[in-house]
């Protein structure tokens, strides 16, 4: 078979089933596991699907607005904004980057914090306004209209001037060999910055940002020092991830 067919097959399928292994395509195919592997590489380096642990998926489409994706996964965001809570304490710095799974950590903080907050993501803006005890540090720089998100090397050098004891980052793909991922670059070059200024590195991942890999590199895994998920700990999903030195709340 043709390499060109079997990129239509493995798409075609992947739109119906949502996850494919090696094994399984290999088989459907009739050709080898190590010519379904490069070329799932190559599909994944065109930015049609993303890489798994033994095959691929379908690459998540987030919802176009910020303000859709702010209803999407609702429930499993309040559950990593409620576990994000007990790091949380009086008189932190904290970064908070770009994404709806800091503003629903934003929504539940307690009314008389007394913190310092600097920030990309303008959508917190209005929320963390009504914190009187909360001084609100924005970032400026370009405006992204449909993260709601500023970015650009004023970011990035207005970042690196402070050093915080927190940084809550969002994530696009968190996988337990190649770390975290993201799918641009402009907010992977203010998740490096403000990894490097910060004491201490939570990654907010809800399930389907784990097991995931994006085209562009923001760190190793050894770099977090915990992955905050909606996920029970006990679940199959984590199992990659326990054989290191993070926390996984």
């Amino acid at each position: 078979m043709l390499k060109e067919n079997r990129f239509d097959f493995i798409l075609t399928e992947l739109k119906k089933k949502k996850q494919l292994t090696y094994e399984w395509i290999a088989s459907q195919l009739d050709v080898s596991e190590d010519t379904i592997r490069r070329d799932i590489e190559t599909l994944y380096k065109n930015g049609l699907l993303s890489k798994v642990r033994g095959g691929a998926m379908l690459r998540a489409r987030n919802p176009l607005t910020f303000q859709d994706r702010s209803h999407y996964l609702k429930k499993e965001k309040e559950v990593i904004g409620l576990k994000a809570q007990q790091f949380i304490k009086p008189g932190l710095t904290i970064f908070m980057d770009g994404g709806t799974t800091n503003m629903a950590i934003a929504t539940l903080l307690p009314s008389d914090l007394t913190a310092r907050i600097i920030t990309n993501n303008q959508a917190l803006v209005p929320v963390l306004s009504g914190f009187r005890n909360i001084e609100l540090i924005v970032l400026g720089g370009r405006y992204d209209h449909t993260g709601a998100t500023t970015y650009g090397a004023s970011t990035c050098r207005q970042a690196s001037e402070f050093v915080a004891d927190l940084y809550f980052m969002g994530t696009c793909a968190v996988d337990p060999v190649i770390g975290v991922t993201g799918d641009g670059q402009q907010d992977v070059d203010l998740k490096r910055i403000m990894i490097s200024a910060s004491n201490s590195v939570l990654a907010l991942a809800n399930h389907e940002r784990l097991l995931r890999r994006e085209p562009f590199k923001v760190c190793d895994l050894d770099v977090l020092d915990t992955i905050i998920t909606d996920l029970q700990s006990e679940h199959k999903d984590l199992d990659g991830f326990r054989k290191t030195d993070i926390q996984i709340i």
